[in-house]
């Protein structure tokens, strides 16, 4: 099973957030997930690489893969166990990431989301993939 995340680059709760995401990873690891695709901007991703890197303490067949909006990787790659481009040779640079998030939706089983206002990115993504029917496993959600 494929997971991938979506949520802002600037976290007001941070703590909160990482006390809940990382057994949410763990559940997920522990339920068959193996596949973590990761977009690598800003303090959600960051948190959820760590929730990954917890998990797999547990599970060592988990898999942190950077998803990458652009072909060059960056600097930050090296933390990730892959990374993946996905078909975006011909999107404009400035509809990567948003398309690169598409695709995430689309490869992934479930969403993980840590979603707090309803613009920018993160709330596009997250949409894009309840219209596509995506199990979502959100922050704050009962």
């Amino acid at each position: 099973m494929k997971v991938t995340f979506f949520g802002h680059r600037r976290l007001e709760n941070r703590e909160e957030v990482r006390i809940w995401l990382e057994p949410t990873v763990a559940r997920l690891a522990a339920c068959g997930a193996r596949t973590f695709y990761l977009g690598g901007y800003g303090e959600f991703d960051r948190l959820a690489l760590c929730a990954v890197r917890a998990a797999q303490r547990a599970h060592p067949e988990v898999e942190a893969v950077l998803v990458l909006a652009y072909p060059e990787a960056g600097a930050d790659a090296a933390q990730y166990d892959a990374t993946v481009y996905p078909p975006l040779e011909r999107v404009p640079r400035r509809y990567a990431i948003a398309r690169r998030n598409q695709w995430m939706a689309d490869e992934a089983a479930v969403v993980v989301a840590c979603v707090q206002h309803g613009w920018g990115g993160a709330a596009k993504a997250l949409e894009y993939a309840r219209k596509k029917g995506k199990e979502v496993v959100a922050y704050g959600a009962s």
